[in-house]
């Protein structure tokens, strides 16, 4: 299997690991005489399954994502510089945004509102962020697909 394949695996256990969790709480309660639409200790089963599996194939991604190294990086180390840099990139967009809409009155007063920050410059440093943001996502998703899954 690969990297990617568990990636989409995990990501699909995650959601019916979600709707097995609701459908439990709608079931265990029914009006007396009635019967719940599905058995809560049958979607509990399915659940523990779904734990389970979920438990070992984590433990197999992050093993790979450590074991495997990607431009003299481990996976691990690039997707938290990802992650990272995916964060700053919201703020800076944010910051961006909230100075780029200061060039009005306050409350129809003569007070002007100017903003602190070149937004010229902001954004360029948010187009060279966000490319390299697409440049990275990119390597991992190719690498992605080219590692095997390391499972025990």
């Amino acid at each position: 299997m690969k990297l990617a394949e568990a990636l989409q695996e995990r990501a699909d256990l995650l959601n019916n690991i979600d709707q097995l969790k609701r459908r439990m709480m709608s079931n265990v309660l029914v009006q007396e005489g009635e019967d719940p639409a599905e058995d809560p200790v049958a979607l509990k089963k399915e659940f523990d399954g779904s734990i389970e599996r979920l438990t070992v194939l984590v433990a197999a991604i992050n093993k790979t994502n450590c074991l495997t190294v990607l431009d003299g990086k481990s996976l691990t180390r690039l997707i938290a510089e990802k992650d990272s840099l995916s964060e700053k990139l919201s703020a800076y967009k944010d910051v961006a945004y909230s100075a780029s809409q200061a060039a009005h009155r306050a409350r129809n007063t003569e007070i002007k509102i100017l903003t602190t920050v070149d937004v010229k410059k902001w954004q360029a440093e948010i187009d060279a962020m966000a490319k390299q943001l697409r440049l990275l996502n990119n390597r991992l998703q190719r690498c992605n697909w080219e590692t095997d899954l390391i499972e025990d």
